[in-house]
């Protein structure tokens, strides 16, 4: 009880989902007995479903975030695991399948309404107790609750996004992450070395819709509202699973996009620009969008690298509208000219 007790004051302490999710494996594995407890997440691309694991522990290990092995995959296809597929078919609380080994792994899909983009998975080798799967249970509903409660913190209410203090929050852990991966800066005359290769790196785009000001004057705001709740399904289903979409108040939202390379970086973000170029929105026709992106330095606060990124945004919008523009191109083309910069302002 003491064991049970301590893990759900654990789990009730956090405000961030990333610790959640560490916190309810914790909990799974320890109570359980599990052989290993991962959290999945469940996606839909482009009509297809995926899974993917986000977290895991096993038996004797630390329990740990999981980054995605190919920065371009959304996971595994669904149809791979047809009892897990069967389970969210048929709205169910739960599942367990028995491998030929004799191994069993069971589901829990994390509902909230209808919908379940979450699942916890438990691997063990033995059946559980009634008494067991009740404590199991009790864990997963109060993960449920809480996930909901940040959910309602973190998302814009209009979209469904993530909003703005989520943005600051998940920028700060980019740069830290980043920061970490990263050597210390080189001494003078010396040559930066980093762990990883520079083909790689984190990005973050601005993203603001053409002309909305005159959908607004003409249509209302109703179906100005309609575009912007429309935009953000697009930017959902154009952007990988790893990746995170905010509004970032108005018209205007931000992307950042995890572990990739500049030309996958440029297809990504263009690949969202066509979307909505080519969909049609009702009653206002089409749509159009500007985008202004960046690469993400550890070594560069968050208000020089947002602030870049709205440059190259501004020269899209100011030389044709419906492109992306890459800021450091920009700069090395001519198109934009930088100055020194201070720790809070950068002047062009």
């Amino acid at each position: 009880m003491d064991s049970l007790l301590r893990h759900m004051v654990d789990m009730t302490g956090h405000r961030d989902h990333t610790m959640l999710d560490i916190s309810v494996i914790s909990a799974v594995q320890e109570l359980a007995g599990a052989l290993q407890t991962r959290v999945l997440t469940i996606t839909a691309v482009r009509g297809q479903e995926f899974v993917r694991p986000r977290a895991l522990i096993g038996r004797g290990s630390p329990a740990c975030m999981v980054e995605p092995v190919d920065g371009s995959s959304p996971g595994e296809p669904l149809a791979q695991f047809p009892e897990l597929a069967a389970c969210l078919a048929g709205h169910e609380a739960s599942r367990e399948v028995i491998s030929a080994d004799g191994m069993r792994t069971l589901w829990l899909p994390i509902w909230m309404g209808d919908q379940a983009d979450t699942c916890l998975e438990i691997v063990h080798p033995e059946p559980y107790s009634t008494d067991t799967i009740h404590v199991i249970s009790g864990i997963v509903s109060v993960y449920r609750n809480f996930q909901n409660l940040l959910d309602y913190s973190e998302r814009d209410s209009l979209t469904g996004l993530l909003n703005r203090k989520t943005f600051d929050d998940q920028l700060a852990k980019m740069l830290l992450t980043s920061n970490e991966l990263e050597t210390l800066p080189p001494l003078p005359g010396q040559p930066e070395r980093r762990h990883h290769s520079d083909a790689e790196k984190q990005w973050l785009a601005v993203v603001d819709v053409d002309h909305f000001k005159l959908v607004n004057d003409k249509f209302g705001h109703l179906y100005g509202d309609e575009v912007l709740i429309l935009i953000a399904n697009l930017l959902q289903s154009s952007f990988r699973a790893q990746d995170r979409v905010f509004r970032f108040g108005g018209e205007e939202f931000v992307v950042l996009l995890r572990s990739t390379s500049l030309e996958n970086a440029r297809k990504i973000i263009d690949r969202f620009r066509t979307n909505v170029e080519s969909h049609e929105f009702p009653q206002v026709g089409r749509v159009t969008v500007s985008v202004g992106f960046v690469s993400i330095s550890a070594y560069e606060s968050p208000v020089i690298i947002l602030g870049r990124a709205d440059q190259a945004l501004y020269y899209a919008k100011s030389h044709g509208r419906n492109q992306a523009c890459h800021y450091d191109q920009l700069v090395s083309g001519g198109q934009l000219h930088a100055v020194p910069t201070n720790d809070t302002a950068e002047f062009f």
